[in-house]
């Protein structure tokens, strides 16, 4: 198939984007990598009437450290992030995630900031957000605000971004201290759609418990899900093997999974709790912390 008609427009910068999403309204749509919009309006799936293409703002693609968070420009590729060796150092989780998006060709274009505004439900970045409390800058005529990955997630392929305004950044938190994450997933070949998915992060206090914790799932129902009752579980505690078991055991009783040709509601929301308590083994064996 072919999409529906539409009317496309090169921004030369986010003011011009901006103006642009004013004058259009809800009939616009932000094309920054295209790797999921592109494919959906060639099935039909959506159908926007104008295109505005930030492209040629370039220096929308930063990877930076700012006031104790990074941030990613909303043109941060996943292949640009996969080769940054600060991610390795200080954002293993996140250095997971951009190392397994789809494929090597859909991560050249594919940006992490067009992920979270598609949110799929299977999406890889959602789950990673959720897991470190990130946050996103979303930008309009009116002015700009910072938005809390919680209330950012609205639902399948919904966002808490307004007509006439456009996500800008998004912002990962420093981690403190001695911590580390995980991220892992399920998938029928490489390049498909996520059949579970999991990440985890944990800082450590002096005294070897877990002084913050951070648990989410994706394919897992209508959106990326924080698994509170197995982050509250874990807080303030010294890492087991029991404990990892719960927290697992609380993550697949917080899947809500449909059932589809990648696996069963039962299987996926067994393979919720396999994936956290995998993601959790990763965090701990990354804090060199035998459980």
């Amino acid at each position: 198939m072919f999409p529906a008609a539409f009317d496309y427009h090169r921004a030369g910068s986010v003011d011009e984007a901006i103006a642009l999403l004013k004058q259009y309204g809800g009939d616009a749509r932000i094309l920054a990598g295209g790797q999921s919009l592109i494919p959906a309006m060639r099935y039909r799936l959506a159908r926007p009437a104008v295109l505005i293409d930030i492209n040629p703002v370039s220096d929308l693609g930063y990877i930076r450290d700012s006031d104790g968070m990074l941030v990613l420009g909303a043109l941060a590729r996943d292949a640009e992030l996969e080769r940054t060796p600060k991610l390795h150092d200080r954002y293993p989780l996140l250095a997971d995630v951009s190392a397994v998006v789809a494929d090597p060709v859909v991560r050249q274009m594919g940006t992490v900031v067009g992920s979270l505004c598609h949110n799929d439900p299977a999406g890889d970045w959602a789950v990673a957000a959720l897991a470190s409390r990130a946050q996103v800058v979303v930008r309009g005529a009116a002015g700009t605000r910072t938005v809390a990955i919680d209330d950012f997630l609205v639902d399948s392929f919904t966002t808490a971004v307004a007509d006439g305004e456009m996500a800008l950044e998004a912002h990962f938190p420093a981690p403190p201290g001695r911590n580390a994450g995980s991220y892992q997933k399920i998938e029928r070949k490489v390049g498909d759609f996520a059949t579970a998915s999991a990440a985890a992060w944990a800082s450590l206090a002096a005294d070897g418990t877990f002084a913050e914790v951070g648990i989410a799932i994706g394919a897992a129902g209508p959106t990326a899900k924080r698994v509170v009752a197995a982050e509250t579980l874990l807080r303030g505690k010294k890492p087991t093997r029991e404990l990892i078991r719960a927290a697992a055991d609380e993550a697949a009783k917080a899947a809500d999974p449909s059932a589809d040709g990648r696996g069963s509601v039962a299987y996926k929301k067994a393979m919720a709790g396999v994936l956290v308590g995998r993601a959790l083994d990763g965090t701990c064996k990354r804090l060199g912390i035998e459980v």
